[in-house]
């Protein structure tokens, strides 16, 4: 049965049934009752304490995971079935999105326009220059949790590292480190070549897989575990990284 908002509000009531046991507190437990509680419910919370208990629970109502939600005398089922009898389904944990990537763009963004906040001098070059080194940072470090898994990735469409397997394994700390050293603008001589190497290839890498090949990849811009789609936003990364690569040394040599 369908949420009926219109129902009077006598009628709002649930029983909830969640472990809350010494040595394990259910999250989702946690998570359905908030959520009827934000629905405007009266709850019955049953707390099931040990490990015969969420074993009869299981047995009476033929189920096999908690917490179970009952409305009206209807079981509705654990905090996703939950979700989704509110009209407001968890998303789907396989379908691509772009949603990681653009949070670690926007943080960067942010954080830029922090740095110069708290220095005194909100350039606009200079905040877009921190915003860039920040952003291949962050993503150089989200690569860096699993380095086996982002290497992985990266071999289906990664012109070099197909050729030679060890870049995967050196990339996340070629762009962190690049990253660092332009945010710190120290080294350019390092960091700007570095910046531009991995850019260029990554730029053709990905040109080739989706514009050339038209494969349709998954993305290891933010780690072998993503499911951010291998297109504009990727290429973007890279061609970032290109312009910062060329930008930092005519920065230093017109003394701006």
């Amino acid at each position: 049965m369908p949420f009926d908002e219109t129902r009077p509000e006598s009628a709002k009531r649930a029983v909830l049934h969640r472990m809350a046991m010494p040595g394990h507190l259910c999250p989702f437990g946690l998570k359905s009752k908030a959520l009827l509680e934000r629905r405007g419910f009266e709850i019955e919370d049953h707390l099931l304490t040990d490990r015969a208990q969420v074993d009869a629970f299981m047995d009476k109502h033929g189920v096999k995971t908690t917490p179970q939600t009952f409305i009206g005398g209807e079981r509705i089922g654990g905090y996703s079935e939950l979700r989704a009898h509110f009209g407001d389904p968890l998303p789907d944990a396989d379908a691509t999105t772009y949603r990681p990537v653009l949070m670690i763009f926007a943080v960067s963004a942010a954080l830029a326009v922090g740095v110069g906040w708290m220095l005194g001098e909100i350039v606009a070059l200079r905040t877009v220059e921190i915003f860039a080194a920040l952003a291949m940072t962050l993503l150089g470090l989200q690569k860096l949790q699993d380095v086996e898994s982002f290497s992985t990735m990266f071999l289906n469409y990664d012109l070099l590292a197909r050729r030679w397997v060890r870049y995967g394994y050196i990339y996340p700390w070629l762009e962190t480190g690049a990253g660092l050293l332009m945010v710190a603008g120290a080294l350019t001589w390092l960091s700007a070549p570095v910046a531009l190497a991995i850019g260029l290839i990554g730029a053709v890498s990905v040109f080739k897989a989706v514009y050339i090949d038209r494969r349709e990849l998954k993305c290891a811009c933010v780690g072998g575990g993503s499911n951010v789609p291998l297109g504009f936003v990727s290429l973007t990364e890279n061609l970032a990284m290109i312009a910062m690569g060329l930008w930092m040394p005519l920065r230093m040599l017109w003394g701006l």
